[in-house]
Parts: structure tokens; sequence; C-alpha cells
């Protein structure tokens, strides 16, 4: 079963650092050279260079109020998120369709429902003292 990940090209695991501006103020961001290969992917099917992507990115996410403590972490959950969704027929995989042009908040719904969390009642009750 590992040989399908540890046969992979390294270069996907590479880090790889860019600078981009974000709101204004030059950063730098490391990421795995696979997900930077992902955020050019989303950024061409609208039209935006990977600098803008994630400055919209960070700029929107803080809109919503998610603090920015571990935007890393959450730029390769959005490349995760992307890749689950195209798999799982939410988001067309033709990259001539904007991300723009969808319907989020259907997306969005049905991932929900898709995914929703179990409840408690759904887990065998754990005997005390095993």
């Amino acid at each position: 079963m590992c040989r399908l990940f540890i046969g992979a090209d390294p270069a996907l695991w590479q880090s790889v650092t860019r600078s981009v501006r974000i709101d204004g103020v030059a950063t730098s961001i490391r990421l795995e050279s696979f997900f930077w290969s992902i955020l050019d992917d989303i950024g061409d099917r609208d039209g935006m260079s990977v600098g803008r992507l994630i400055g919209r990115l960070y700029v929107e996410s803080l809109g919503e109020g998610h603090p920015p403590e571990n935007f890393t972490s959450f730029l390769r959950v959005c490349c995760g998120r992307y890749l689950a969704l195209q798999l799982d027929g939410l988001v067309p995989a033709d990259r001539h369709t904007p991300i723009a042009s969808l319907d989020a908040e259907s997306i969005l719904v049905r991932e929900d429902r898709r995914y929703a969390k179990p409840r408690a009642a759904d887990f065998p009750r754990v005997v005390r003292g095993h």
C-alpha cells in the first residue's frame, strides 16, 4: 500500500518558499511544491496569479472571522478540499470553469451533508473501566 505514496517523485514534497504580497505587505510562504501546483491550478481557473489568489484568500478569510494564525495550514487544507470537491463531483474537473462562477453556498450545503459530523449517539457506548 505505501509504495503508491513513497514511490512518488520526491520533488512533490520539496519545500518551496515564495514571496507574496498580502494586503500590501510583502511576506514569504513555504509550502511543498505539490501544494504550489494546486494553488497554480486554482488561480489559473479564475485568471489569477498564485500571489493574487493567496492575497484574496487571506483577506476573505479575515472577513469571515478566521484568524490567520496558521495560514499555511489553511492553504494546504484549501488545496485538499479543492481536490476532494473535484473527486466528489461538487467542483467541475474542467479547468475552464472558473471557481468564482460556482454557487459556493450550494456546494457548501452539499458538502456539509456529505461530511456531516457524526453525532455522539452514532458511536457505540464505551464501557467504563475498560
